[in-house]
């Protein structure tokens, strides 16, 4: 049994009886969020005057969850360089132990100042590599 981290709500379901495929996005951004903290990302990053973007996501959806499914998520950084940051998050039914779907997303190191794409800090780029997992992404990578 893993820690849930969010509800399927009302609101998420659609007229299948299932959660909506624009909130599996959601749910898969509030597990970024919950790893940004150990990256060195988030208000802290924020405060410094940079920002993540998501540049590229893929979604694979394979089993339906319903209203008031809890869901949790592991989640674990695929591969980095001095400008990108390629993550996993896999979605799970909290209680039940199986795979609900997954994601990939490509992130940039965005200047909010001057809204351009910029280099992420050394220690940043460190936490990426103590939590690097080497795994081969199914769909994206750091560059086309």
């Amino acid at each position: 049994m893993r820690e849930p981290l969010c509800r399927v709500l009302p609101g998420w379901v659609d007229h299948y009886g299932h959660m909506n495929l624009a909130y599996y996005l959601v749910a898969f951004d509030l597990a970024t969020d919950a790893l940004w903290p150990s990256l060195g990302l988030g208000k802290a990053f924020q405060a410094k005057g940079l920002g993540t973007f998501a540049a590229e996501s893929w979604q694979a959806y394979t089993r339906e969850v319903t209203e008031g499914a809890p869901l949790a998520f592991d989640s674990e950084v695929l591969a980095y360089d001095a400008k990108r940051l390629l993550c996993r998050h896999v979605m799970y039914h909290a209680e039940e132990g199986w795979q609900a779907a997954e994601n990939e997303v490509l992130y940039l190191c965005v200047d909010l100042g001057a809204r351009r794409v910029g280099a992420w800090p050394e220690e940043v780029i460190a936490r990426f590599a103590a939590r690097a997992t080497g795994a081969p992404a199914k769909r994206l990578a750091l560059k086309r």
